[in-house]
This record gives structure tokens, sequence and C-alpha cells, in this order.
């Protein structure tokens, strides 16, 4: 794979593999309605069908790595349309075990994207995993934010934990935007396949991801302080908080996946 849209299929791929590892690896089954299950599942597998699209679009036969990522993208969005539809039936046991077997399903498909990187498999699954955490985290605490002014009963625990997975997932990321290096790539190549011809500068695509997850940590920062709050106010502040969050996240992966590919 390689140019713009296969950079842009790695930051989805990203996105939904966090998105539902968040979803069903954490209490929010026995915490929240149904309701903010359906919310996320239409999210992820729309995403999961961008993946799949863009990195279909992004597919280059010299490059290498076969259509695995497409496959199983793809895989990820049908299995996600079956729990949703389990669950739109009131089975939601049989829902729950899909969802939570769609967590090793989109593992995998890091595992396909990483080994169409332009470095060791290795590094890049690590990459990708961070990330995913990252984005997965931002997304779903944005959504979990919005979900309280629709269960104004529910408790601080879900979108405390989820601030504080956020910050976590800061510190990992961080270390596999240092992990991946600082070098510049091929000028020439790295103008053309980028989403922008500025990150062609040596080390400018890493020290802007840097930067973007240092402001999305202290974003983190600034929702855990707002969350303290008890008035309900303080969720909606906070959702605004993770609204800019996603914005940093977002380019911080951008960035640091444009040397990600050959």
């Amino acid at each position: 794979m390689s140019g713009p849209a296969a950079v842009m299929s790695l930051v989805l791929a990203e996105t939904v593999a966090g998105a539902i590892g968040f979803l069903f690896l954490t209490p929010l089954w026995n915490e929240v309605r149904r309701g903010f299950f359906v919310l996320v599942g239409v999210i992820v597998a729309a995403l999961a069908l961008g993946t799949a699209a863009a990195a279909n679009a992004g597919y280059d036969r010299s490059a290498g790595g076969g259509r695995g990522p497409v496959w199983l993208a793809a895989a990820l969005a049908g299995a996600t349309l079956v729990w949703l539809a389990l669950l739109a039936a009131r089975q939601p046991l049989p829902a729950r075990i899909v969802g939570i077997l769609t967590v090793p399903l989109a593992i995998a498909m890091l595992g396909a994207f990483a080994r169409v990187a332009d470095q060791s498999a290795g590094l890049a699954f690590f990459q990708l995993v961070a990330g995913a955490a990252f984005t997965g985290a931002v997304i779903d605490g944005l959504l979990l934010g919005h979900w309280y002014l629709t269960d104004r009963r529910l408790s601080r625990g879900p979108i405390n934990r989820m601030t504080l997975l956020l910050a976590g997932a800061v510190v990992l990321d961080a270390a596999a935007v240092i992990a991946g290096g600082f070098g510049g790539a091929n000028q020439t190549q790295a103008a053309s396949n980028s989403l922008n011809p500025l990150l062609s500068i040596s080390g400018s695509a890493s020290l802007i991801a840097i930067g973007m997850v240092a402001c999305t940590g202290l974003i983190a920062v600034f929702i855990r302080l707002t969350l303290r709050g008890t008035r309900p106010a303080a969720v909606q502040s906070a959702t605004g908080f993770f609204y800019l969050a996603v914005i940093t996240a977002f380019v911080a992966e951008l960035a640091a996946k444009i040397k990600f590919l050959p």
C-alpha cells in the first residue's frame, strides 16, 4: 500500500480497533444502556468500511503485502453489523459474545497492516496498537460524554476511567512515535505520498506527531480537572475537551503514519 489513501486507512484501522477494544474490554457493558453500544457500533461499522475502502484505494501491487488488510477490515465491519443486529433483536448475550470476538479480529487486522509497513513488523505492530489505544480512547470518550446527555443517572465512573485510559494511551503513543525515529524520508517520494508536502521536510512529521500527542495529553489533564466539578455541566465541558482531543489525536496519527509505508 502507498499514497494518502493508505495513510488514511492506517489511522482509520487504529480508530476502529481502539474503539472496539475499549467498548468490550472495559466494564461498560454493565454500566451503560444498550443504546450506547448501538451508537458506537454504527460508527465503528462505518469506519471499518471506510478502512477497507481506503486500503483498497491505496493498494499497490509493487509494494507487496496483498489485500489482507482490505478483507480483514471488511470482515470486521460485517461482524460489527452482526452484533448490532443481535442487539436490535434483543439478544444481548450473543451480541456481547460476537462483539468480544471482534476484538481479536481487530488485532489481526492491525497485524495485517503491520506487515505492509516499511519497517520491522514487530515495531510497526507496536505503533499501530499504541495508535489504536490513543485514538480509541478519544473516540469512545467523546461518545461517552455525549451519552451522559441521554442517561442523566449514569455515574462519573465510566468517563473518569476513559480519561485515565486516554492519559495512559498518550504515554504509550509518545513512546511509539519516538520508537519510529525522526529521520527524513526521500523528499520526492514523501511529497507525493503524504497528505501535506510540508510533512516531507526531514523529521517534521515525527515532531508534529510528538507535539500533537503532547497537546492531547494536556487536554486529558484538563478533562480530568474539569470532571472534579460536581455539576452536570462538568461532563459537558469535558466532552468539549474530547472534541479538541479528537482533532489533535487525528493530526498526530496522520503525521506519525506518513513514514510508515514504503
